[in-house]
């Protein structure tokens, strides 16, 4: 099961809280999610556990809003349907040129894939 991720996430523990539900509701490892914010996977044991937040005005916190921008993307692309958001981002995408889990969490695309969810039909 999927939700929405709406309201204001430029709150440390909001953005916090909305990255750690959408890496559980996608499928994604924390470690996948390391890669994603371009942290430890030890800092995403903090997270995790609530020892501490992201913290604004890094690059971890950018990554963040841009995470959480493409799950909303996605998720209106989908109508919310979780099973078709989780085969979208595992299967090859002709327009993308690539597998968007993986061009998210091995190459270092995400920006790549918000602005095709921004852009595609």
């Amino acid at each position: 099961m999927v939700f929405e991720i709406n309201g204001d996430t430029t709150e440390p523990r909001k953005l916090t809280r909305s990255v750690l539900q959408i890496v559980a509701l996608l499928d994604m490892y924390q470690a996948e999610l390391a890669r994603v914010l371009r942290v430890k996977c030890s800092d995403i044991g903090e997270l995790a556990s609530a020892q501490r937040c992201l913290e604004t005005g890094t690059g971890h916190w950018q990554q963040a809003l841009l995470f959480v921008q493409f799950y909303r993307l996605l998720y209106d692309r989908m109508n919310g349907d979780g099973v078709a958001m989780r085969h979208w981002l595992r299967v090859e995408n002709a327009g993308l040129g690539g597998i968007p889990h993986l061009m998210i969490v091995d190459d270092d695309r995400l920006a790549d894939v918000v602005r095709y969810l921004e852009t595609a039909e």
